[in-house]
């Protein structure tokens, strides 16, 4: 009988998370990913003094998309400077702040190149996706290369971060 309960428990749990699963890049994935760079110590200590080059506004923004779901279908992550630390504080649709591109990013690459990006795969670290064209970027290119590491963990957050790749686009 024990079991059984755990079975039907499991099977139950399996279909509640399938049944509430995301798709990639939509704002649910945006809010779990920001949750997740909360909890990483590469993004909020490795980030911190990045962070803090946001031209007095107290935010920079990382806009993401998927390029078969064209610009109108990213997502954002607003990231300030708190007790010295990175620390993401929305993720979701584009909240309205103006971004600038001197201090804030946006990229977009292929589910596929996502994908390699997100398992780190070989040629498909930070330097190597930006050099390849894997990853398209606007923003400070400078700024980014010099915190590669970091920038390399983020993108392979986007791998751990539950999304859904189908063929639809996130509305």
């Amino acid at each position: 009988m024990l079991k059984k309960m755990i079975l039907i428990t499991t099977v139950t749990i399996g279909l509640t998370s399938s049944a509430i699963s995301t798709e990639f890049m939509d704002k649910a994935w945006a809010k779990n990913m920001c949750d997740a760079w909360n909890k990483s110590d590469t993004l909020t200590t490795g980030l911190a003094k990045w962070s803090t080059n946001n031209k007095d506004r107290g935010y920079k923004l990382i806009q993401i998309y998927r390029t078969q779901c064209n610009e109108e279908s990213k997502v954002q992550l607003n990231i300030i400077n708190k007790d010295g630390k990175s620390v993401c504080t929305y993720g979701g649709k584009p909240d309205g702040k103006q971004a600038d591109y001197s201090v804030d990013y946006i990229m977009n690459a292929t589910d596929d190149d996502w994908t390699c990006m997100g398992k780190g795969s070989f040629g498909c670290g930070a330097m190597g996706a930006m050099m390849s064209g894997k990853l398209k970027f606007t923003g400070p290119k400078v700024e980014a290369m010099s915190v590669m590491g970091p920038f390399g963990a983020f993108l392979e957050l986007t791998g751990a971060v539950a999304g859904d790749k189908s063929q639809t686009c996130p509305k």
